[in-house]
């Protein structure tokens, strides 16, 4: 489903395959720490519902490494914008210097005699 994501993309803006595991690499531990916070949400919540001292005290550890993961994740995902940017901006140069080329621009200088 991960590599899915991008199939298209890379069809149509020619991302590249080291791109594409970079991408489903993060994507693959954005998950992880996701479905770690879902374990410790169930905990944080079994220990408040029993109102047992020690649960609750456990609760001030659970949360602190619940809010780490969190910001975890929001790195992992701000990350992932700056190399989808820096990846599509370097395509568009790409396909920019290509049709340049093509129209025979690129290459022609115009020179004024001054």
């Amino acid at each position: 489903m991960e590599g899915d994501i991008f199939s298209s993309a890379g069809n149509d803006a020619q991302v590249d395959d080291k791109i594409l595991q970079i991408f489903q690499k993060s994507f693959g531990q954005v998950q992880d720490i996701l479905d770690q916070n879902r374990l410790l949400i169930n905990e944080i919540n079994q220990n408040h519902e029993s109102k047992v001292p020690d649960n609750l005290t456990r609760n001030v550890g659970l949360i602190k490494e619940l809010n780490n993961n969190i910001t975890r994740v929001v790195n992992l995902y701000a990350d992932l914008s700056n190399s989808f940017t820096r990846s599509m901006e370097a395509s568009s140069e790409g396909e920019s210097a290509a049709t340049l080329k093509s129209e025979g621009k690129a290459s022609q200088k115009r020179i004024r005699s001054g």
